[in-house]
């Protein structure tokens, strides 16, 4: 098995190992059948989408598996990922302990699947990014060694940040799919930090990417089109 692969499968079996720590831990108990189900959905694209890339752009996909704190990135993209990572971790830990653990809330099983489906609709949309932004890393950052060029088609041609409007699905999608108002009650804030650093990263691919500023005058909307 070539060594991207074994890469692959090894950090995704960690981050799922992480995710269902704290999901357990927070709920108290095993007996989460959406839970179980959530982590599957992940698994279950996440290799997907990664042998996908292995084949069609394995210099992609050792970007999306490089550390999310790189010597090149900008620091302050360093200390947002980081905090990204925190929150992430409190964010699951929460809807555990609220979905049940306590059973603050009541989310109808209708509502449940379409937030499995809104996940999988991110999931699948991604691809599609993917597809069309072969520099699309995880981290704010000039790829001047893989020939980092200015992406405008597929997706980035109606929105700048078509990865981060489709997160949008999954983020909402995450707590009603588990049972969580109050993990979805944090969505807004989390889409409006996501919102912080597109702007951010405008600023450094306008004053590094060439091409792009130009790019900015072309796409006027960031997420959804006729809204911002």
């Amino acid at each position: 098995m070539k060594p991207l692969i074994v890469r692959l499968f090894t950090q995704t079996l960690i981050w799922l190992a992480l995710q269902g720590v704290l999901l357990f831990a927070s709920a108290g108990t095993l007996a989460w059948p959406a839970a179980w189900l959530w982590l599957l959905e992940w698994a279950a694209c996440g290799i997907w989408i990664g042998l996908w890339l292995a084949r069609t752009d394995p210099g992609l996909l050792a970007e999306r598996l490089a550390p999310f704190a790189q010597r090149e990135q900008q620091r302050w993209d360093r200390v947002f990922m980081v905090s990204v990572a925190l929150g992430w971790c409190a964010w699951l830990c929460l809807i555990g302990l609220d979905a049940v653990r306590y059973r603050w809330s009541q989310v109808p099983v209708w509502l449940s699947v379409c937030g499995a489906v809104a996940i999988f609709v991110d999931l699948y949309a991604t691809r599609g990014v993917f597809a069309a932004n072969r520099y699309a890393a995880p981290v704010v950052k000039i790829q001047r060694e893989r020939g980092h060029a200015l992406s405008d088609s597929g997706p980035y041609a109606y929105v700048r940040h078509p990865m981060y409007a489709f997160a949008i699905l999954l983020l909402a999608g995450t707590p009603l799919m588990l049972g969580s108002w109050w993990g979805l009650a944090c969505v807004p804030a989390m889409v409006a930090a996501i919102g912080w650093r597109a702007v951010r990263e405008e600023r450094t691919l306008a004053a590094e990417l060439p091409g792009y500023r130009a790019y900015l005058e072309r796409v006027k909307y960031r997420f959804v089109p006729g809204v911002w």
